[in-house]
């Protein structure tokens, strides 16, 4: 009889750690393995971010915080918030959390009843839809393809939308795909929600400084979406900031106060130092990301040309975030190497133990005809790893 909880015996684990941890485990054992799995960037966090971090630590910033996080980050997120995405919010508006994964979980919990819908345009970020199933929602996949650059239509959304809906929750730039959806787009599908007031938006910017498409809108910029969208985000990818573990929203303030009700009982403030470092961070002028951006557009143009050489993948080219996406539906029902390649995790597991290449299949993500693969590494390595992917597959 196994004494576990059901919430727990039906949950998911996450397939990007699970990828990860078991690359690790073969790299232990001696095995040449590139690990292109995690999505983490792959550059050590700012100087003058680290400074501050020493400063905080030298002025015993080192006792419990407010649960919602320090009065000054707040009000540096505040500023934030309206010089690169346009938005008005108030301190009492902003929650500081231990991740944005965390700041997501806060806002299931706090927004969903039992049997409540929430539409995921997919792919999506693989813990978006455990994250719902656990609060009691019931995720509604919106698929897409390579074709339509991986992003919903307005005629899908609203084709989607019932009585029980209750939210949508998307990323843009979007992980995994690397899609930016531009203002024209997310203008359009303000349009249909517009008329659905009883729907609220959770929009997941966390990718939103690295970006090659020159701009960046926030749906809650757009009129009438204000009140009803919750903006997450964080410093983890921007900043290469992913241990220190801060992420934030900007929301409605009684959705704000409602997360911070639940976050008083289950973890209280985020840790005291990264918070301080995290002021910093978020005062910065994006101009300083720019040498990281840059590289990983480089990168981006890389890997985009080498997989474009592998017969049978078909790519968009991401606008944003540092992932490609390639549909590999072209192998399904092929034997390679003596092994039947029937879906995406096949195909994964077959790249890990024939190339040796860690990937993340694309059914974790809602997308079953593709695989997700992080261009965060070194270009030496990036080539090597599409050099062997096309060794095996062909």
């Amino acid at each position: 009889m196994n004494p576990l909880s059901d919430r727990i015996n039906n949950l998911a684990v996450s397939q990007t750690l699970a990828m990860a941890a078991l690359a690790r485990e073969l790299k232990a054992q001696g095995k040449d393995i590139i690990s292109l799995s995690l999505g983490e960037p792959d550059f050590n966090t700012p100087e003058f971010i680290k400074k501050a971090a020493k400063k905080a630590i030298d002025e015993n910033y080192s006792t419990y915080t407010p649960v919602e996080g320090y009065l000054e980050l707040k009000e540096a997120i505040c500023k934030k918030f309206k010089r690169d995405n346009n938005l008005d919010y108030k301190p009492s508006q902003i929650v500081v959390s231990t991740g944005a994964k965390q700041s997501l979980y806060n806002i299931a919990q706090v927004m969903l009843n039992e049997g409540d819908e929430v539409i995921l345009p997919a792919p999506y970020w693989v813990s978006y839809f455990e994250i719902i199933k656990l609060s009691g929602g019931v995720p509604v996949e919106v698929p897409t393809s390579v074709e339509s650059d991986f992003k919903i239509t307005p005629e899908q959304l609203e084709a989607a939308i019932t009585p029980k809906t209750k939210m949508m929750w998307f990323s843009s730039p979007c992980n995994p795909s690397g899609s930016v959806y531009n203002r024209e787009e997310l203008t359009a599908l303000a349009k249909v929600l517009e008329k659905h007031p009883h729907v609220y938006v959770v929009s997941d910017e966390i990718y939103e400084h690295i970006n090659f498409s020159g701009t960046f809108c926030s749906i809650a910029s757009i009129q009438g979406m204000f009140d009803r969208t919750i903006t997450v985000n964080g410093v983890a990818k921007a900043f290469a900031m992913t241990g220190w573990r801060i992420g934030y929203i900007g929301a409605p303030e009684f959705i704000a106060k409602a997360c911070t009700k639940i976050q008083g009982q289950v973890t209280s403030g985020a840790n005291s130092i990264a918070q301080r470092a995290t002021i910093t961070a978020v005062e910065a002028d994006p101009s300083v990301l720019n040498e990281m951006v840059s590289a990983f557009k480089n990168r981006r143009d890389l890997v985009v040309g080498l997989v474009k050489e592998i017969p049978g993948f078909k790519l968009n080219v991401p606008e944003g975030a540092f992932y490609v996406f390639p549909d590999v539906s072209y192998f399904f029902g092929k034997t390679l190497k003596g092994q039947l390649i029937k879906d995406a995790t096949d195909f994964s597991m077959f790249l890990l133990a024939e190339a040796n290449v860690a990937t993340v299949t694309g059914d974790a993500f809602g997308n079953p005809n593709c695989i997700r693969f992080s261009y965060a590494t070194s270009e030496v390595l990036l080539t090597e790893a599409m050099r062997r992917i096309k060794e095996a597959v062909s």
